[in-house]
């Protein structure tokens, strides 16, 4: 953790410059909690189409496909010319203008003018050694040192922990070595010296020297830290998560002390040199006064890609109107069992299919608990719920017999110190490169095991030590159910409620989270729950069906209003995502009356993933198996194949977020493309519910929608390159792609294409929500973060007309007809 920086020395116009460029940055959490996070979170409070305007004047990117993708979406009937004059607000000229860009067959792409930093400037007159750029050069040293300071889990030294990222960079002065500087490693080590020790006064100073006049700052510095994205969100991460706690974390406030110092010196060192390159600029002078019309840039790209955003919108109301007819036929919905998982469109098809009396619920995957958990034995303790919310409750595993609780505590820490000094050993310098020859045949079981096809996943860390006598009544439990069944009872009211489900139970209801199976890869997390931390929904479902099914919690819920009857019993369960395998949990609690209803239903949810397999073969590039026993064993093995890269496509495709009774998609094959909430407005007085689910599931899915946005539409910045290449860093921070450059954010390109052809097409979002419009207005204007979304076409919000199923789209001049 950093020092607290002194701000009592620093002018306010540089204090409030440096707070909006950290502002920018999107947080990027680690790989063990990998959730998808909107990259462009830092501008949602300006117009999208303003924001990628900023975005390409200063890191240039792009938000938008090239225009020859939007020229293949024509042609494929993907986007209807009948859109065009709708996405551009009834600008005739302008619709037409898109029309003829896409009946050109010449390339016609805009290009993106990017204000150059000063790493670009001597990158145009000579580089810092053979085949690389200065631009590398600075991203590679910044990176290393980042990897360095930030690492606790995997090297055996680290630097001066009491130091902050700017202070240690300073300490070590790694600048003077191995760059070849005009007049010396004794002169960078001098320059170094003299800077303040304080981050900030250090950013105040260098922007002086520079020459940034104060109304260009905010722009430069945000330039910077997009220029090593990477670490700059891994920072904003840190801060994230002090804020959460109400603390603070300034680490990124020294990250662009050290990525300005970089400027300064190489500025510095060519002043004192040869110059400037007149080639770009005449002065440095100039150079510096150039970032002075980075606004009047802004807004000329903003005029320049207005044609763009226009093909954008009518793509995706292209897709908006094959749902729009769909959903005035609502079907109907009866049953008896109920399956949670916001991820599942196309197995909850499946199941309903296969089982026409089975009624499906869709809600957030981490079933509403704020919780954390920590498995028995273990001092690690890991979040179970969404990123933009802080853990409330603690969960740990149970069993009635504390002795035999206090003996499977016991068990597990030991088996997990002998699986640490294992790994330190495998890993230590000493036996790295001897290991598998002095292991070899001891270890080849596990390797074997470890390749071969599992029926419901690999081994988890968290089974390790515990006798299969006592791991079959272990389970994760909350404390308040038995401490205090009166407040778990608020809770379970509060769940309940959140999804509809306050009457007519049916005698057995299958809580049913997801999670995914993949090996050897780094982002496995990210194919789990999101909603849940990037964790598997087990742990969420299990506590859930616990609480429910205490008969004290119950009977704390009769006066709230809700009477669950006796006969009722909830049941914990897990969808594999990868296998579209359901494996039921704790089924050694049913009660015996329950258990052929349980077998039942197990061979039903065998039957829909037999379905839901079948569905998704092809694009596995399994289509031509059509036995459904070889296609299971076939996918099994491609999820244990350690050179695998896609064993699943995960959210790929997704472009909906459908908030309705069930009973309004039920009959449309949505292609696992929506996420689907069940929502009764009418069962939703007071709006809680309404607005839990915009502020909360709605930011959760714009937030996987623009990772797999931006990872598509510009790769190099915003997602993770060639899986293949991959490297850890730190043991679970993030991945190099290679052994250097900066730490890579979102998506490879094997989770976004199947080498032949992309298989995300990046829209955004379109929300539809079936309630009144005054309810979801209240909604919108109540809350900052819905209004920017939806105000900034971050997302599209539709509403569904619950008597007659019709759709109109929220625009700022108020609710309008879908066209």
């Amino acid at each position: 953790m950093s020092s607290a920086t002194s701000l009592d020395r620093v002018r306010p116009t540089v204090s409030l410059a440096v707070d909006a460029a950290c502002a920018r940055i999107a947080p990027t959490w680690p790989l063990d909690q990998f959730i998808a996070v909107n990259p462009y979170w830092g501008w949602r409070s300006s117009p999208a189409s303003a924001a990628a305007a900023s975005l390409g004047v200063l890191a240039g990117t792009a938000l938008t496909m090239p225009r020859s993708w939007f020229r293949d979406e024509w042609s494929q009937g993907r986007l209807a010319e009948s859109q065009l004059v709708a996405a551009a607000g009834g600008d005739v000229e302008l619709a037409a203008a898109a029309r003829a860009v896409l009946a050109q067959r010449a390339r016609s792409e805009t290009a993106i003018r990017r204000l150059a930093l000063v790493t670009d400037i001597r990158d145009l007159a000579s580089a810092p050694r053979p085949g690389q750029t200065w631009s590398d050069l600075v991203t590679h040293q910044i990176s290393q040192h980042c990897a360095a300071h930030f690492d606790r889990y995997q090297g055996s030294w680290h630097p001066d922990r009491t130091l902050d990222l700017f202070a240690g960079w300073r300490e070590q002065r790694s600048a003077t070595h191995g760059v070849r500087w005009t007049h010396g490693a004794s002169w960078a080590a001098e320059q170094i010296a003299s800077l303040p020790d304080d981050a900030e006064q250090a950013i105040q100073s260098m922007l002086d020297s520079l020459g940034i006049v104060e109304t260009a700052r905010e722009d430069y510095l945000t330039a910077l830290l997009l220029s090593i994205n990477g670490w700059a969100a891994w920072c904003a991460y840190e801060r994230w998560q002090a804020r959460l706690i109400g603390a603070d974390d300034h680490e990124i406030v020294a990250l662009l002390a050290v990525r300005l110092a970089w400027e300064w010196l190489l500025r510095n060192d060519a002043e004192q040199a040869a110059g400037a390159p007149a080639t770009v600029v005449a002065s440095w002078t100039d150079w510096a006064n150039s970032w002075t019309s980075s606004a009047d840039i802004v807004q000329a790209t903003v005029e320049q890609q207005q044609i763009d955003w226009v093909l954008q919108s009518a793509v995706e109301r292209t897709y908006q109107a094959t749902l729009v007819g769909q959903l005035a036929a609502a079907g109907s919905a009866t049953g008896a069992a109920t399956i949670d998982d916001v991820r599942s469109e196309v197995f909850r098809r499946s199941l309903e299919r296969v089982a026409p009396e089975v009624h499906t619920r869709g809600f957030a995957g981490f079933f509403g608990l704020p919780i954390s958990y920590t498995p028995a034995g273990s001092g690690l303790t890991r979040p179970q719920l969404p990123g933009l919310l802080s853990p409330a409750l603690a969960v740990s595993d149970g069993l009635d017999d504390p002795a035999e609780a206090a003996d499977v505590d016991a068990q597990r820490a030991a088996a997990l110190g002998d699986r640490q000094r294992w790994s330190a050993f495998r890993s230590a310098p000493s036996s790295v490169f001897s290991f598998v020859e002095s292991m070899g045949l001891l270890y080849a079981p596990k390797l074997i095991k470890a390749s071969l096809a599992h029926t419901h996943g690999p081994d988890k860390w968290e089974h390790d030590g515990v006798r299969s006598s006592s791991a079959a009544r272990l389970r994760p439990r909350l404390g308040l159910v038995d401490d205090d069944p009166e407040a778990a009872a608020a809770i379970a009211h509060r769940v309940l409620s959140a999804m509809g489900l306050v009457s007519g139970f049916a005698p057995l209801v299958l809580l049913c989270g997801h999670g995914s199976q993949s090996a050897n890869n780094p982002h496995a997390a990210g194919l789990d729950c999101g909603a849940c931390g990037g964790q598997t929904g087990e742990v969420n479902a299990r506590v859930l069906a616990d609480l429910l099914n205490s008969p004290a919690v119950r009977a704390h819920l009769v006066p709230l209003g809700i009477d669950v009857p006796d006969s009722t019993w909830f049941l914990p369960a897990l969808h594999n995502t990868t296998t579209d395998q359901v494996q039921l949990f704790d089924t050694e609690f049913v009660p015996p009356a329950m258990h052929g209803t349980v077998s039942g239903l197990d061979k039903q949810l065998r039957e829909a993933g037999a379905v839901a397999r079948a569905e998704r073969a092809a694009s596995l590039g399994l289509g031509h198996i059509s036995a459904p026993e070889q296609l299971e064993r076939t996918i099994l093995e491609r999820a244990n194949d350690w050179s695998q890269v896609r064993p699943e496509w995960g959210l790929a495709g997704n472009a909906a977020f459908i908030v309705a009774p069930r009973r309004r998609t039920r009959h449309i094959d949505l292609g696992g493309r929506s996420f689907l909430h069940d929502y009764d407005w009418q069962l939703d007085t007071e709006l809680s519910t309404l607005t839990l689910i915009m502020t909360a599931p709605m930011v959760v899915t714009n937030w996987i929608n623009m990772q797999y946005h931006a990872s598509t539409v510009d790769n190099r910045r915003y997602g993770s390159g060639n899986k293949v290449l991959h490297n850890v860093v730190a043991g679970r921070l993030g991945v190099f792609e290679g052994n250097g450059g900066d730490l890579r954010l979102g998506l490879a390109m094997q989770s976004l294409h199947d080498g032949d052809t992309l298989r995300h097409p990046p829209l955004r979002l379109s929300v539809f929500i079936e309630a009144p419009r005054a309810a979801i207005d209240a909604v919108v204007a109540a809350h900052e973060v819905v209004h920017d979304l939806v105000a900034n076409e971050w997302l599209h919000l539709l509403r569904i007309e619950p008597s007659d199923g019709s759709v109109e789209r929220w625009t700022r001049d108020g609710w309008a007809s879908h066209a």
